[in-house]
């Protein structure tokens, strides 16, 4: 780490020397003052990180000193630094890991119900509900793109945006497939079912991003399906467009004119291709990642949703909690954040940082 962060101080004194040398060349000075302000916060650490290791090293010299006060000092000064240098230490390590130039992005999140019918939409209702609550409390704004709604409040497919500083950052480990097992409203015996909900969790990317060809794509237009009566749509401005290199087909209706329905549905199919890619460059790197979403069967799970016994369980940590309802009302920063701990502490040592 240490040799890593000698590379990194050296490149610092070099951009202050090229920016003495830049002269009139204001792009440069622009790209350079960039960078150096990137490298500015890990070479400050850095310097205090040398300091205590310095003071760390003089107190180790003194604790055997024959003046007795002087070591009894040196050895109060051992007990301050210890935990300092871990603490510092444990701060560069992260702050030497990659960043994932996605964390600071808006998400467009899709829901779908997987096994078990209307259950199953019920259950990505919920879901719905509880990802608006966690955005509530995060001060995030909330903005449905796509419904496919059933007549008793479920959801066959919900997609929606979530706007808010480091968004992905935190849902993304939400990508996958949820379970949840409680006695449905329409169970007469009392019996016990289990369902299934898919979720996934793609940054929104912008058009310069993903290149999308008109050659790539198929667009049909239909008449949005309505409630009937007044409400039932005159125009066709419903969009379905079919990626035809992959085979992804997005659809949206909910928006009043053709044009906003086009627009959304180009914004949720560019995230996904931008998604397809980033995993596929996932997989050449660690080929045993998990892919994004399941297929919705009982047996892949994330996360189980325990109503009887008021459990959510996440099966990647083996973490439980048994506060249901409270969960189901946003409260899943405990399982979040110990999933970006371990996350951290993977690809720590990926980068051969680890302890």
């Amino acid at each position: 780490m240490l040799d890593k962060l000698k590379g990194i101080e050296d490149r610092y004194d070099e951009i202050n020397q090229l920016l003495m040398e830049v002269g009139n060349d204001y792009q440069r000075a622009t790209e350079l003052s960039i960078e150096r302000a990137e490298l500015e916060p890990l070479v400050t650490k850095t310097q205090k990180y040398r300091q205590a290791l310095t003071r760390l090293e003089e107190a180790s010299n003194l604790q055997n000193s024959e003046d007795e006060e002087l070591s009894m000092l040196a050895e109060a000064e051992i007990i301050d630094l210890e935990p300092q240098i871990e603490r510092l230490e444990n701060e560069l390590k992260s702050m030497l890991l990659p960043s994932d130039k996605r964390d600071k992005r808006n998400v467009i999140t899709e829901i779908r119900a997987g096994t078990g019918g209307d259950e199953a939409a019920l259950f990505a209702a919920d879901l719905f509900r509880m990802y608006s609550r966690y955005a509530e409390k995060r001060n995030w704004s909330i903005e449905v793109l796509s419904v496919n709604e059933i007549g008793i409040g479920g959801y066959k497919e919900i997609i929606f945006l979530v706007k808010g500083k480091g968004a992905y950052s935190r849902l993304k480990y939400e990508s996958g497939v949820h379970r949840v097992q409680r006695i449905p409203v329409t169970e007469s015996q009392g019996r016990i079912h289990t369902s299934t909900a898919t979720v996934a969790v793609l940054a929104e990317v912008d058009d310069v991003e993903v290149d999308i060809p008109d050659s790539d794509i198929r667009m049909d237009v239909y008449k949005s399906a309505g409630a009937g009566g007044q409400n039932v749509q005159k125009n066709a401005t419903a969009i379905r467009i079919t990626h035809l290199p992959t085979g992804i087909v997005v659809q949206c209706q909910d928006e009043r004119s053709q044009l906003q329905n086009r627009l959304r549905a180009m914004s949720i199919l560019r995230a996904r291709l931008y998604e397809l890619e980033e995993e596929k460059r996932r997989q050449a790197v660690e080929e045993d990642r998990r892919s994004q979403v399941g297929t919705g069967e009982r047996s892949e799970k994330i996360r189980t949703y325990n109503y009887p016994q008021s459990r959510v369980t996440d099966h990647r940590i083996n973490l439980s909690n048994f506060n249901l309802p409270v969960v189901m009302e946003g409260a899943i920063d405990e399982f979040i954040d110990e999933l970006a701990t371990r996350d951290e502490a993977e690809r720590l040592a990926a980068a051969g940082l680890e302890n």
